[in-house]
């Protein structure tokens, strides 16, 4: 089963990279107010069960993909059909 991870700075976070790429943006002259940097991280599962694969993404999301002191991660599971 293939599934996303979406990790990003939670709101209030001092997020450097994504000030330095929203002040990119306004050099070029794109109307951008902000924007937040974050890592994606595609995963490939041996399990079938999407519940099953959800908690396994998310323990791992807690245990190591994310700082959850300071990043906020949300999962989305591709639909096998």
């Amino acid at each position: 089963m293939k599934a996303t991870v979406l990790i990003r700075p939670k709101e209030g976070i001092l997020d450097p990279q994504g000030e330095a790429v929203g002040e990119a943006l306004r050099t070029l002259g794109y109307a951008v107010t902000s924007a937040r940097v974050g890592r994606l991280v595609d995963v490939d599962l041996e399990v079938d069960d999407p519940a099953e694969a959800e908690e396994a993404l998310a323990a791992m999301s807690r245990d190591l993909l994310a700082n959850p002191m300071i990043e906020s991660f949300t999962i989305e599971i591709e639909d096998g059909a």
